[in-house]
């Protein structure tokens, strides 16, 4: 009997004539944009915070924006919400907890939750974790950077070293026992030593997980207008290989491009972005990524500043995009190929509705360059392909 696969890649499966679209697991982001002042290299959509927070109104905001997007829940619970900003932790327990019980009166809430926080180490914010914990807030994201004076001062920080290990201690002591350190490399003037010394404190800190990432200079920033010297090409790759060696030393795996975390602590909100999953979006600039149950799958994003997002006079919504079925394969690889280890290859139809062997060309092409795992049942970059990721994805575009 002949052989039913295609004969020109015969390393890929058979195709499946009726690929089933399944709607992926739900989460949740809240988006809180302000900071003590803004830092010169952020182009996040943050902005500096005058001397009284509108708490009680963005949190009003929050939960109607979120009544806008029940819809798009379609009877799923939230398997993790994450407050990212800006500086969550500048708002206070009293209106975070608020915020959660609105959010869990409209949505059920997965038994096994993660809610995490994002966190700056200032005194002022150490002394909420208690109240942050019992609140069901169960994980940490501490925005660290550095722990060296001369770093933290270049980019623009307003904490210090100390104060950055107090926050861990503060946190375990809250009874946070998974919690993120935020740290970068490749900052300005740092050495091979500079930056193997960051991550030594920061492993003696026993987070449970680690986002440790190169400083890049974004447009709109301070840093674009007025560039920093940066280390040469030759130390950012010195320092890529060494720093990978000393967390795998000590037990961080990688398993995403900047992310390393101990057995079983992977932060679970990325890994739903990078796997295809569902997410609503709320708060000022907030973007989310939503399915319905026919296989459409849309990008939304919210109305950009605080004054506008603030006045009911405007709309929360600023735009939708539904991806078309020649964009899904490029969106779907664009996140999943950041992770380690990819995803089964089964997961690519089960998130587009899109038959695999769609890819066929395309798998083949990037095999033969030696940037895709050879292997049918899965999609995972090689070691060359997770190092130019952007020359692999080139093979997907519609």
């Amino acid at each position: 009997m002949p052989n039913s696969c295609h004969d020109s890649a015969p390393q890929l499966p058979c195709r499946d004539p009726t690929p089933v679209f399944q709607l992926p697991p739900l989460a949740l982001y809240v988006h809180i944009p302000w900071c003590v002042r803004k830092c010169p290299y952020c182009d996040f959509n943050s902005h500096a915070a005058g001397p009284n927070l509108p708490e009680e109104a963005y949190v009003d905001a929050l939960l109607a924006d979120l009544d806008s997007d029940l819809p798009h829940a379609h009877g799923r619970p939230l398997t993790s919400i994450f407050f990212g900003g800006g500086t969550p932790s500048l708002f206070s327990a009293k209106a975070l907890g608020r915020l959660l019980e609105g959010v869990e009166r409209r949505i059920p809430f997965a038994d096994d939750i993660e809610i995490t926080l994002e966190a700056n180490p200032g005194t002022f914010e150490q002394e909420k974790f208690g109240a942050y914990r019992r609140l069901g807030i169960n994980r940490l994201s501490i925005g660290v950077q550095s722990f060296q004076a001369a770093k933290l001062k270049a980019l623009g920080r307003i904490h210090d070293g100390d104060e950055a290990i107090r926050a861990a201690d503060m946190a375990r002591a809250a009874g946070f026992d998974n919690f993120n350190l935020d740290l970068m490399h490749g900052l300005p003037d740092q050495s091979l030593d500079d930056a193997l010394g960051d991550l030594r404190i920061a492993i003696a800190q026993a987070p449970t997980h680690l986002s440790w990432y190169q400083l890049t200079v974004e447009p709109n920033t301070v840093f674009w207008n007025q560039p920093p010297v940066l280390p040469e090409d030759d130390t950012l790759w010195d320092i890529q290989e060494a720093g990978q060696a000393l967390l795998a030393e000590h037990g961080y795996a990688q398993y995403e491009v900047s992310a390393y975390a101990q057995p079983g602590r992977a932060a679970r909100h990325n890994l739903n972005y990078w796997t295809f999953g569902d997410f609503l979006g709320i708060g000022a600039g907030a973007h989310g990524k939503l399915s319905t149950p026919d296989g459409r799958i849309s990008r939304t994003w919210k109305t950009r500043l605080p004054k506008d997002y603030l006045d009911p006079a405007k709309h929360y919504s600023a735009g939708e995009r539904i991806l078309s079925a020649d964009e899904l394969p490029f969106e779907f690889l664009m996140n999943v190929l950041r992770l380690s280890d990819g995803c089964a290859a089964e997961l690519f139809s089960q998130r587009t509705g899109l038959p695999l062997d769609q890819l066929a060309a395309a798998r083949e092409q990037a095999q033969r360059r030696g940037l895709l795992q050879k292997d049918p049942t899965r999609l995972t970059a090689t070691r060359e392909g997770q190092l130019f990721l952007n020359d692999l994805l080139q093979y997907f575009l519609p």
